[in-house]
């Protein structure tokens, strides 16, 4: 599979899988929202908490799955990662980055302060996936 037939599949559907490598190289996986930037990288928020953040830090790399609607198009999108810096005040970069995957995703937030506050309690940060390789069968149907 040619890398922009999945980022394509990837522009249009934003629910996926993230697949990371826990310490003893076994797979942790997580349901996730990711969004396509505009240069063909994959954004997905976590927190400093999560098991996908310690594997990520540890091992900067991951794949994501990612299933059309009617579930038997796919693409696996597999790469190196970059995560942000926490977010550590409302209007700091990893804030605004969280504001624009936020925007891509859901529109326009009821209260923005109270959004971007939530942003810095949960210590959220961006990961940020380089999408090097492709294969699934992203053009099936069922």
């Amino acid at each position: 599979m040619e890398l922009t037939t999945g980022l394509d599949l990837a522009s249009r559907v934003h629910r996926s899988v993230l697949v990371t490598l826990r310490g003893d190289g076994r797979p942790q996986l997580s349901n996730v929202l990711h969004q396509r930037a505009g240069d063909g990288e994959l954004r997905i928020s976590t927190t400093t908490e999560r098991a996908k953040y310690a594997n990520l830090s540890r091992r900067p790399w991951a794949a994501l799955h990612v299933a059309s609607e009617d579930f038997w198009a796919y693409a696996v999108l597999e790469g190196e990662v970059e995560l942000s810096a926490p977010a550590a005040q409302p209007d700091d970069a990893t804030v605004e980055e969280l504001v624009d995957y936020y925007r891509s995703l859901s529109g326009e937030h009821d209260d923005w302060p109270a959004y971007r506050r939530a942003m810095v309690a949960e210590h959220r940060v961006v990961v940020r996936l380089h999408p090097q390789r492709a294969y699934g069968n992203a053009g099936a149907s069922s």
